[in-house]
């Protein structure tokens, strides 16, 4: 890829205010390289391109493992043969069994090597695996702060138990499973569908349907008024309004779903502010 003369390498998945550091560092036509392990679920399958403006390369971590330190440098220059820069951060390592560092990508590679330096926010080191476990906790303000941006999940509109118009509230149900989800229980949401450019506000609930028939559901109710999904939805979390709870009766539970609606508003409103 000639005229690419910097590059910024590493896993990037959330695409956090952590790696963002690292892209701010690239020339306006560098290139962001993500090492993919298949383990990514904060941005799987290409959604890390929504968060940058720079063009990604993937490069697949089982075809480049066995490399060692002057293999994987002679592979990024085949790829950019202009290569001036190299951007990482400071816990940066590649190579066979991780065995090379940042140190290594001095003495290896003859131009320039910027290491970004630990990124804190509120004094806490920013990390991927930090957002999940804020994820697995509900605390999704937590998350979005270290992201830089509201945690959002895509998928395909499936089948919901038939209920929600009939019985309760009109949900949009989508199966989102390649994404990581985040703890069980009810949020205040921004929702787009299909192919709309803006968001919907919305209440959103992620879990075991304790009370009817037990599976596993994502599913959105639209707060201002009720829209058609045809293929696919995106769900955008703002802030977590509920534990997950098993209710006596419809009943009780469609009562429970007034409260949150009315909560989801507030909390929506009042961010707006």
């Amino acid at each position: 890829m000639k005229s690419i003369k910097s590059i910024a390498i590493g896993g990037f998945d959330g695409m956090h205010i952590g790696h963002q550091a690292l892209f701010n560092e690239l020339d306006t036509d560098g290139m962001i390289v993500v090492i993919e392990t298949g383990y990514a679920n904060l941005t799987p399958d290409g959604f890390r391109e929504r968060y940058s403006d720079h063009k990604i390369l993937y490069l697949d971590l089982e075809e480049i493992r066995h490399l060692d330190g002057e293999g994987f440098i002679k592979l990024l220059q085949e790829k950019f043969p202009d290569l001036k820069k190299i951007v990482v951060g400071y816990d940066f390592h590649f190579g066979k069994d991780r065995k090379y560092s940042f140190e290594d990508l001095k003495t290896l590679f003859d131009g320039e090597v910027v290491i970004v330096d630990e990124v804190k926010h509120h004094n806490d080191s920013v990390h991927s695996h930090k957002i999940r476990h804020k994820l697995s906790i509900g605390d999704i303000s937590g998350a979005n702060e270290f992201l830089g941006h509201n945690y959002t999940i895509v998928g395909k509109k499936e089948q919901g138990q038939g209920l929600g118009s009939s019985e309760l509230v009109a949900t949009i149900n989508i199966n989102a499973r390649e994404f990581l989800m985040p703890k069980e229980g009810v949020y205040a949401t921004l929702t787009r569908i299909d192919n709309e450019e803006h968001f919907h506000p919305s209440v959103s609930f992620v879990g075991h349907r304790v009370t009817t028939d037990g599976s596993y559901a994502v599913e959105s109710h639209i707060l201002d008024g009720e829209v058609l999904c045809k293929e696919r939805a995106e769900i955008s979390f703002v802030s977590f309004l509920r534990e997950n709870k098993k209710f006596d009766s419809l009943e009780a539970l469609k009562e429970q779903i007034e409260k949150d609606i009315a909560k989801a508003n507030s909390e929506l409103q009042r961010l707006a502010l």
